[in-house]
């Protein structure tokens, strides 16, 4: 296979299978094909970067998800964020998560601290 940059979807697939084709024979590392496969590797994760972004996730939606996962409802949040009033402030994105509140969520709902912590995005010149 040419190594080239992955421009379509067509060339995607294309990469993917040769990497499996790679994969399966297992070239020892140094080998030609073993180069090969690690170029593909980083020409498949540019084109997945710019193509098939994932944004970060969002920690309300987080919770949400993990209340429905537990079977919780909102007044079941009160010991993490505060009286229901907050927990609703909270889930209707009204409030902000705090520390405390964070740190209580992720121990209580068992859920990452990244999951629940959101860094402002940078800007991108």
């Amino acid at each position: 296979m040419q190594l080239k940059p992955i421009k379509n979807e067509h060339e995607y697939d294309l990469a993917l299978n040769r990497v499996d084709e790679l994969m399966n024979i297992s070239p020892e590392i140094g080998a030609t094909q073993s180069d090969e496969l690690e170029v593909l590797v980083m020409l498949i994760e540019k084109y997945e970067e710019q193509y098939w972004h994932i944004s970060d996730p969002d920690p309300i939606e987080a919770i949400k998800v993990r209340m429905e996962q537990m079977h919780l409802k909102q007044k079941d949040l009160v010991p993490y964020i505060g009286n229901k009033s907050k927990v609703s402030e909270v889930l209707n994105r009204k409030v902000a998560l705090s520390l405390s509140m964070i740190s209580k969520l992720a121990t209580g709902l068992q859920l990452p601290l990244e999951a629940l912590i959101q860094l402002p995005k940078k800007n991108v010149a």
